[in-house]
């Protein structure tokens, strides 16, 4: 019985967390809480989408705003990084250098070509990213903003 358990007692919210993060575009969940912020329409949204197995429906059929040609994505390490390295990545940023700008260019999978412009994107716009250093989540919008404004550079914005 303890074998059993296991399994579902780690990975059905390892499942939940990924589903969430699909809330917005996918599933009965997102067309119903569509437009609510917050956790509790999170949670029921997945709640409704792994309840009755309609995202992978979705999926499957192209309905319910599900793509058959999604892309699977995680920002949760980009977010965690942000969030431990806020002030030692605004000082990089602010000077166009550093290992924490190297790390985050490096897990945003940023290509060698773009390294620079990446950079200098984040110099230039420094102010508007690190409006709020308290508040990681801030930066994300902030930075993900900042690239999808760049026609070169806003293919890595997901990542964010």
């Amino acid at each position: 019985m303890k074998k059993l358990l296991f399994p579902l007692v780690v990975f059905l919210p390892v499942t939940a967390f990924a589903a969430a993060n699909n809330v917005g575009s996918c599933g009965l969940g997102s067309k119903v809480f569509e437009g609510q912020k917050g956790v509790a329409p999170q949670v029921l949204a997945v709640t409704t989408n792994g309840t009755f197995g309609n995202q992978t429906f979705g999926i499957t059929s192209g309905t319910l705003g599900c793509s058959q040609d999604g892309v699977v994505t995680s920002a949760w390490k980009t977010a965690m990084f942000i969030d431990g390295n806020k002030s030692q990545l605004a000082r990089d940023a602010a000077s166009g250098q550093g290992e924490t700008l190297d790390a985050l260019a490096a897990l945003l999978k940023i290509d060698a070509q773009d390294k620079a412009a990446f950079v200098s994107l984040t110099k230039t716009r420094h102010a508007e990213i690190f409006a709020s250093v308290d508040s990681a989540e801030t930066i994300a919008t902030q930075l993900k903003a900042a690239l999808q404004s760049d026609a070169r550079l806003a293919k890595y914005a997901d990542a964010v």
